[in-house]
């Protein structure tokens, strides 16, 4: 970073401002993506559609996320960072309010596709940009409150937008991420300074390794389809195979988000000691809880068990793989972090449809078992290129970069 750069980073309580206006717009598209889950009925009945036609509100909205990540953020790599947040922020806004005012399943799915968009690049360039306020050093604590923040919408977002639209009507929720899109933009147009996307910290991998990006990125894709063959059908597990009444099956989904809060809140705390191992922990982690979830799930005890470990592995393996392309990117961090986005996003597709098969075919215990196969296909290719268990055991033998940061 040159000398005008320097001096242009903004004052201590201005980064802390601005991490937090991240944090609140984190917690807001993640809300925004995910509202029309709790709302599905309310909606469909309304517009007079179906459930399944208002689910792919959700569905179109992931598949553009993971096509438009990577183009986008390409197209938008020499605009300065405040221009791209405050434009984003504001399309949040704007589509936010077109949401609620539709009339039509249409305009709701039209205004849902400018949503989408929007968050594909935000999630690319939120890393660098909150990791570059601060020293290299707090970079995994960093990213951990940035998980912290966006890990609460399915626990809290969509359960009080769910209340919300049943006392109210759906639209009242629809629009809630536009007085919370609003608030971001605002803070972060008055305090982060205009700089070129080159001259932030993390504009660049500490430790350049093309080969060990396309590990993360091929572990964390398997990661996330697994993960997605069973969680889809969690509600169906917890009914059919552990034998829950409906009201017991909703206190779990909440254990199961608390532990994925619990998961990412622990992980940010030791991620910038031991990166590697904890991406390896994180995947391993979903492996027991998704084949102990099988073997074991007609037990409810061990279900809880088990559901809690896979939970509190869910956000920390986004979380770790995310910090694991700030330092191995082979060229810009943004680009990096779009295509880890897109992968994520294709993973979770792909394992949702995958689980889909697999219960057609089988039951809902397959759907589990497929997707601990493919996580520890995970670790497997984690294995294979010589990460799994590094982290903990070789910290002291890694050299140190030049920014502070242990490298690999």
């Amino acid at each position: 970073m040159d000398g005008a750069a320097e001096r242009a980073r903004p004052t201590r309580w201005h980064r802390s401002a601005v991490l937090a206006a991240l944090m609140l717009a984190a917690f807001t598209f993640n809300t925004a993506e995910n509202l029309p889950i709790g709302l599905l009925e309310l909606i469909a009945d309304s517009l007079r559609v179906s459930v399944s036609a208002v689910g792919l509100l959700v569905t179109g909205y992931g598949v553009t996320v993971a096509v438009a990540s990577v183009p986008l953020t390409h197209v938008m790599r020499g605009v300065a960072r405040r221009h791209v947040l405050t434009t984003l922020l504001a399309a949040l806004v704007v589509s936010s309010v077109l949401a609620a005012l539709a009339t039509s399943y249409w305009l709701l799915l039209a205004a849902r596709l400018l949503t989408a968009p929007a968050q594909a690049l935000f999630w690319a360039v939120l890393g660098p940009v909150a990791v570059g306020l601060f020293a290299p050093e707090v970079r995994g604590r960093v990213l951990g409150a940035l998980s912290v923040a966006g890990s609460p919408a399915l626990v809290l977002g969509v359960p009080a937008g769910s209340w919300l639209g049943r006392r109210d009507g759906w639209p009242v929720p629809i629009a809630v991420p536009a007085a919370l899109g609003l608030v971001s933009l605002v803070t972060i147009a008055v305090l982060l300074p205009t700089s070129h996307p080159d001259e932030q910290r993390a504009a660049y991998g500490t430790r350049p390794d093309a080969r060990r990006f396309g590990t993360v990125l091929a572990a964390g894709t398997l990661a996330a389809a697994g993960a997605f063959a069973g969680f889809t059908y969690i509600v169906a597990f917890l009914g059919d195979v552990s034998g829950f009444s409906p009201s017991a099956v909703g206190v779990l989904l909440v254990v199961f988000g608390v532990a994925c809060l619990a998961g990412v809140t622990v992980t940010g705390a030791v991620l910038d000691r031991f990166p590697r191992a904890a991406f390896s922990t994180a995947v391993a982690t979903q492996a027991v809880g998704m084949l102990g979830l099988c073997a074991t799930g007609t037990d409810p005890v061990a279900a809880v068990v088990f559901l809690a470990l896979m939970g509190g592995a869910l956000g920390p393996v986004y979380m770790t793989a995310q910090n694991a392309m700030l330092e191995c990117a082979p060229r810009r961090t943004d680009i990096a972090l779009a295509a880890n986005s897109a992968s994520y996003n294709a993973g979770i597709a792909s394992g949702a449809a995958l689980g889909g098969l697999v219960l057609r075919l089988a039951d809902v215990r397959g759907t589990f078992l497929a997707g601990g196969l493919l996580t520890v296909g995970a670790c497997g290719v984690l294995a294979g290129a010589g990460v799994l268990g590094r982290g903990a055991t070789s910290a002291g033998q890694r050299c140190v970069g030049e920014d502070g940061r242990v490298g690999g």
